[in-house]
């Protein structure tokens, strides 16, 4: 049912001013959006920060005690080793000592006569273990025995073996450790098991919380889908009991509003058929009563109250029971353009490409059919534009209706959206019609959960801009 535009509706309603947007704490542009992102950084915190004290406590109490004691036991055994040998008489005592220290220190020693290390004194690099051997030796050799003997420590030429020099008074005493004397095997263990638990730990809950988000997911998506008028099929609570709460009062909130809905539309078939069976046979009557200005003066009468009952039910009805299905934009408005550009102004219609849309199609061509008749009304060149453009949250479907009119106050194009607010503030219908025309228009776009506001054209005028979310 076609509902006349009105002028005041004409008009661009712009938004109330926002407050300016305060700055967010710095770490919120870094925090992940959505829920399940959140989540899992509230679980991956505390487990990182829980590792680094862990490894911080092993490091400090276990590797670097564990390594101390080592090397201070591969110290003491060189220590003895020196000392033996000094007391050694003959190369046949020298070799002895050697086998010895083989077989029960595991330490290969070698006595190359002749040879001196240079004369500066070696220092320990980054590595713990070698600050660990340098200390030890310092303490067990130069210390203990009470003389400076000068040593090098090469823990990275060998693969499987750490090279200890010591200038000794026959030459240079070369031992050779194997490295699993200084090496815990206990580091690589706590290692694995704190990596490994977080793996397994931050699976499980990426499994768990994801489990827990879907419901919500859904439950977004039911509520998105009702509201622009969509069917929800098989929705039903899960997950956790707050969300089967909230999904509940989903269901019972839905059913109300179907209800309601269902009440009003029966409501109004009753109404209709009321109101239009005795203006039918008022009509009937005048039509046989002659054709002086009294009966001509009360027919047009007649013709405006039933153009005013076909407006307000119009405005009532809403949605009606049209269901959604998929739509071509360009020929919905290339028909539209036809239709109303017959007996009218011509109308410029201008779409970048082909555009499919879910919507009611007869309710939504109600609105836009609102808008371009108001726009012709008032103006003398109509330009209907369509796009598609990006926003933050997906993609918008963009039309604007732009007319070169006196276009709408500023102040005023909020309030012409509002149901049977007239500029023009005579009631004659001739110049204003009844205040629904764009109350129309907004209220069957609301309902397909986009938006529709009014505001200056480009060339003067107005410009009705509707958005709606794909």
């Amino acid at each position: 049912m076609t509902s006349e535009p009105i002028q005041e509706t004409h008009t661009v309603s712009n938004a109330e001013e926002k407050p300016p947007r305060k700055r967010p704490f710095f770490l919120k542009r870094y925090l992940p959006k959505s829920l399940l992102g959140r989540s899992l950084l509230i679980i991956i915190t505390p487990l990182l920060l829980v590792q680094a004290i862990s490894v911080w406590v092993f490091y400090d109490r276990h590797y670097e005690t564990v390594t101390k004691r080592l090397a201070q036991g591969l110290a003491g055994d060189i220590a003895a080793s020196i000392l033996l040998l000094q007391d050694a008489e003959s190369p046949y005592e020298k070799a002895h000592i050697f086998q010895l220290m083989q077989k029960t220190a595991d330490l290969s020693l070698t006595l190359h006569h002749g040879i001196e290390l240079p004369p500066t004194n070696w220092s320990p690099g980054w590595s713990v273990l070698e600050r660990r051997l340098n200390q030890a030796i310092h303490d067990q050799i130069v210390k203990n025995l009470r003389k400076e003997y000068r040593y090098t420590i090469d823990t990275v030429s060998l693969i499987d073996q750490v090279k200890i020099q010591v200038q000794i008074e026959e030459g240079v005493l070369l031992v050779l450790v194997p490295s699993k004397r200084l090496f815990s095997s206990t580091t690589y263990l706590v290692i694995l098991w704190m990596v490994g638990s977080s793996v397994i730990t931050f699976g499980v809950a990426f499994i768990f919380m994801r489990n827990q988000v879907r419901p919500i997911q859904r439950l977004a998506r039911a509520a998105e889908s009702f509201g622009k008028g969509r069917d929800v099929k098989g929705f039903k609570p899960e997950g956790a009991t707050e969300v089967r709460q909230a999904s509940g009062a989903f269901i019972r909130m839905r059913s109300r509003i179907k209800r309601q809905v269902e009440h009003r539309t029966a409501m109004l078939a009753g109404v209709s058929h009321d109101l239009r069976t005795p203006l039918t046979r008022m009509k009937l009557q005048l039509a046989m009563s002659g054709d002086d200005e009294d009966t001509k003066n009360l027919q047009a009468d007649v013709s405006d109250m039933e153009k005013m009952v076909e407006g307000y039910l119009a405005f009532a009805r809403g949605e009606g029971r049209e269901e959604t299905a998929s739509c071509d934009i360009s020929s919905l408005l290339g028909d539209l353009v036809h239709q109303l550009g017959i007996n009218n102004n011509p109308i410029d219609l201008h779409i970048e490409e082909n555009i499919e849309i879910s919507l009611r199609k007869e309710n939504f061509k109600r609105a836009i059919t609102n808008l371009v008749t108001n726009a012709q009304r008032y103006g003398d060149h109509v330009m209907i534009c369509a796009k598609i453009r990006s926003a933050q949250l997906g993609r918008l479907l963009e039309i604007t209706v732009d007319d070169d009119g006196p276009g709408i106050p500023e102040e005023s194009r909020i309030d012409v959206l509002k149901p049977f607010f007239r500029l023009e503030q005579s009631r004659n219908q001739a110049t204003g019609g009844i205040g629904l025309g764009l109350s129309i228009a907004n209220d069957v776009i609301s309902n397909h959960g986009g938006d529709l506001s009014l505001e200056e054209a480009p060339g003067g005028g107005l410009r009705a801009r509707v958005t709606l979310p794909f």
